[in-house]
């Protein structure tokens, strides 16, 4: 830490003491090679060093140089990088307009666009593992599923989840979760704060309004010290367009999609001024069983350039939507059912009902400033914002009912709710003047979130760049339960416990009463702006506060074909928790718990023969635990046991660029260890644990010390362009993702001391959740101009189950094929608008398989108890596996269909 301040130190010392040397200007223009119009944020850099910059809003860049004669290379996503020679006389030389083409077998994009915050590759000359979607790939191939769809075809990248109804999927990369792989939005985090993972419901309007998708994987180029223990994900997003337009769009789908989109760009005008907008309208009733849903996209952005040195952009978008939820369940049920079945609906007079909706509302905002001080030094900030509101629905009560089908008896249960005479609900088994009865409630989670992210970027020389910044984020949460729907009843009755700092689980502790009588809509515009009084909210509530403040520098030299960077960050986060509903007044503000973490990374890349590069990155992360393990049990007593968890990344790769083919192979191991998981009980009677005695009402903690995670693989991902109009993409990814050592548990008394220690042995053990060895192919080939097919043909192997075991259960391999089919027709004055046609067909053949399973069951093992048939004798088994696992099957056959306008 007082190196990391000390290297700081010296570079703010560093930068005071720089002399300003006269120096020459190259000037130009860059255009756009297939509308003729100027690309701003196109980045222009001198071949060999780190000088660069970037264009303005008329394409236009001045670049002031010390050497007289040399390369300038003018990159930009989606279009071919050029390279163009220049020699100064009369201290300037103006290189004229400057054309791109569009090149769609981009591998590796060079992406600068103006926003300093935003960690893009390749910002940074020293190379990482990258993927790039455009906006194009991301509108044509999403169609109606998530966004995460767009990154199907990425190395060491798997899509799980999407069984589970709309905006439920899961990506892990490179064999971690979603908590261990970080996600920013325009520079700014946007993980969860208290557990670290997405949700993508929240995010469904990200196809429509992303820029690009930017997957880095491994160690990335994020200078913030966040957790991209498995890679980071950028998404970037649409700002204020230059030039007036739009589009509207129409699209159908199977399962009854539909979805409608509408946009306009009044452009800049000459005071600087421009503005875009963007609303659609989606809904679905999902391609499972009672997975229905529906939701709106709203983006609007507001721009201002005032002068050369300051740009300004202030956006705001959100996702309001509500769906229906289907959860993993053993096999045997999908067989008796259908692969659809989904157990979470029922009809209630006739009417569909579902018992598990969720329901969210959370506008993002954010302002950029990015200030040119001078031709060496510039600023880029984002202030930002999010407010969430929503949460999801589900069952409260012990009166629930099933039919024989599978499915939930809606009308069982409220014959059962009208049956009581006063009308007054609850689930106390001590009052036998009451049935059991249920309600369905919804689980409210709300927050607001305020941040502000700022890097300080300063060309030392020719050679040398510096970055430093600041990473500063505030979050408060509120987690309660209120009553969605009474089912008949009038009101709810519960009794609580109201505990001290000292009493978790005692019958003794003195008693609350609350009876609620409202119930409240689950329309997720209705949650943005109304939450239940506290009088009204049952079984908990409570809410915490996450402060988080961080530091981070990066330095970087490049001088002809070698590069390298060192980057570092440190941070301090701290927590407190409130509960208000499971303690007495004076005890429900909980001890404030401050933890440091911070970050290493370093790498150097060297070009030879042109066409040639090779890279090594090195990195070393000390991650803070997250809000929910250091508060035990959802309670407000501290964890003794948590500590830092320790990542280390290294990584190296080659890579091949030509005009025909490019090509990267990259080479990763990542160990992650220290994670630790507490849960405390309060010993309910004398008695002994291992060979201590221990005595009724003491605290008794159980840690477990997760073990070590390895993850090491090959990845090769290549881009073929034989023709003009044929691309050959495809990819290979081979990961050995293991558990090492042993899991240890240990119970521990009150004052740490261990009582008894249970070793697992999980060394060896695969990791499970997503496939280990995958490959895909793809192609696209233009028959006529403007009119062009494409497939994409995967395959899935080495999927273990997503359970911690030294012989963990294999599913079996997949491949999948997906296709489409595209048109643009030029219409209009000078056939400057479109209208564009685009038919895709997700898993073409209908395969049918398992997409995860959460369960780790053998066939020789017994279906019931310690004796009797296994699920081998009884003939209970499908493709290999017992049907007494939980799981989803994957998707089958699906279609969706999009007409635009573009004007």
């Amino acid at each position: 830490m007082k190196i990391f301040k000390n290297a700081l130190l010296f570079g703010f010392m560093f930068i005071s003491a720089l002399n300003v040397f006269s120096q020459s200007k190259v000037t130009g223009t860059v255009i756009d090679g297939e509308f003729n119009q100027p690309l701003s944020g196109a980045s222009i850099t001198i071949k060999g060093t780190a000088k660069g910059t970037t264009t303005d809003f008329d394409g236009k860049f001045e670049l002031s140089t010390e050497v007289k004669s040399g390369q300038i290379v003018i990159s930009y996503l989606g279009f071919e990088t050029k390279t163009i020679s220049f020699n100064i006389s009369n201290n300037s030389v103006d290189l004229g307009n400057i054309v791109l083409l569009t090149d769609a077998s981009q591998l590796q994009e060079v992406v600068v666009i103006g926003k300093g915050i935003i960690d893009v590759a390749k910002e940074r000359k020293t190379p990482i593992a990258v993927s790039t979607i455009k906006a194009v790939e991301i509108q044509e191939k999403v169609g109606t599923s998530d966004v995460t769809q767009a990154m199907v075809n990425t190395p060491s990248v798997y899509v799980a989840g999407q069984s589970g109804g709309y905006g439920d999927s899961r990506i892990t990369v490179r064999g971690f979760q979603q908590d261990n792989t970080a996600f920013l939005l325009n520079g700014q985090p946007i993980n969860g704060m208290e557990d670290g993972k997405m949700y993508w419901s929240n995010w469904s309007g990200m196809s429509d309004i992303a820029n690009f998708i930017q997957v880095q994987r491994g160690l990335g180029s994020s200078k913030l010290a966040i957790s991209s223990v498995g890679g980071t994900v950028n998404f970037v997003t649409k700002a204020t367009d230059k030039k007036e337009g739009g589009f509207v769009s129409m699209g159908v789908a199977n399962s009854d999609y539909f979805k409608s989109t509408a946009a306009y760009n009044t452009g800049m005008n000459a005071k600087g001024f421009g503005m875009s907008i963007m609303m659609s309208h989606w809904q679905g009733d999902g391609y499972n069983q009672g997975t229905r849903g529906e939701g709106q996209n709203y983006f609007i952005s507001f721009g201002y350039k005032p002068n050369d040195k300051h740009n300004f952009n202030f956006l705001i978008t959100g996702a309001p939507q509500s769906h229906d939820q289907n959860f993993t369940k053993t096999i045997s049920s999908y067989l008796q059912y259908g692969r659809k079945y989904n157990n979470n609906w029922g009809t209630l007079n006739g009417n569909y009902l579902s018992e598990r909706t969720n329901f969210y509302h959370k506008p993002v905002a954010n302002l950029n400033w990015d200030y040119n001080i001078n031709e060496t030094t510039s600023l880029s900030t984002v202030l930002y914002a999010s407010w969430g509101r929503g949460g999801g629905t589900g069952n409260y009560g012990r009166g629930k009912r099933t039919i024989s089908e599978g499915y939930v008896d809606f009308d069982a249960i409220y014959a059962n709710n009208i049956a009581d005479s006063d009308g007054i609900g609850s689930a106390e088994s001590s009052d036998p003047n009451r049935n059991n009865n249920y309600v369905i409630r919804a689980s409210m989670n709300n927050h607001a979130w305020y941040g502000l992210v700022t890097n300080f970027k300063k060309e030392l020389n020719e050679n040398l760049n510096l970055n430093f910044g600041l990473d500063l984020r505030t979050y408060n949460g509120d987690h309660y339960r209120q009553v969605s729907n009474f089912l008949g009843l009038n009101s709810w009755y519960e009794t609580r416990r109201l505990r001290d700092n000292t009493h978790f689980s005692n019958n003794s502790l003195p008693l609350g009463t609350n009876a609620v009588n409202q119930s409240y809509n689950i329309n997720p515009w209705y949650a943005f702006f109304n939450s239940a009084d506290d009088n009204q909210k049952i079984d908990y509530d409570y809410s915490e506060t996450i402060s988080y403040g961080g530091v981070f520098g990066q330095i970087e030299y490049s001088k002809n074909n070698f590069s390298t960077f060192f980057q570092g960050a440190i941070s301090n986060q701290s927590h407190q928790r409130f509960d208000y509903y499971d303690y007495q007044d004076e005890f429900q503000d909980s001890e404030k718990v401050s933890n440091v973490g911070y970050n290493v990374k370093g790498g150097a890349a060297y070009i030879f023969a042109e066409k040639h590069s090779v890279y090594a990155n090195a990195g070393y992360y000390s991650r803070q635990p997250y809000h929910d393990n250091i508060y035990l049990n959802f309670t407000n007593q501290v964890n003794p046991l948590t500590e830092n968890e320790k990542v280390l990344g290294l990584e190296a790769g080659y890579t091949f660029k030509s005009k025909m083919f490019s090509g990267s192979l990259n080479a990763y191991r990542t160990t992650w260890e220290d994670r630790v998981v507490t849960t405390s009980v309060v010993q309910a009677t004398n008695g002994t644990i291992g060979t201590t005695p221990v005595l009724a009402g003491d605290v008794i903690f159980t840690e477990n010390q997760g073990v070590k995670q390895v993850h090491a693989g090959l990845e090769l991902d290549f881009v073929f362009k034989p023709t003009s109009n044929i691309d050959v993409k495809g990819f290979v990814s081979m990961g050995n993702w293991e558990y090492a050592d042993k899991a240890i548990s240990t119970k521990r008394d009150e004052n740490l001391n261990p009582l008894l220690v249970t070793e697992t042995d999980l060394d060896g053990g695969k990791v499970g959740d997503a496939a280990q060895t995958t490959w895909g192919l793809g192609a696209k080939y233009e028959f006529i101009k403007n009119f062009s097919i494409d497939a994409d043909w995967r395959n899935y192997d080495k999927l273990y189950a997503n359970v911690a075991a030294k012989d963990n259960l294999e599913l079996p391999s997949y491949d999948l094929v997906d296709a489409g089919i595209s048109y643009k027709m030029l219409v209009g004055k000078d056939k400057r608008n479109s209208i564009n046609f685009r038919f895709n067909m997700n898993n073409i053949f209908d395969e049918v398989y398992l997409s995860e399973l959460t369960s780790n069951i053998k066939t020789d093992a017994f279906i019931s108890g310690n004796s009797g048939p296994t699920y081998q004798s009884a003939g209970r088994v499908y493709k290999g596996i017992a049907d007494g696992n939980q799981g989803y099957f994957g998707l089958g056959r699906t279609w969706n269909f999009t007409l635009r306008y573009n004007f």
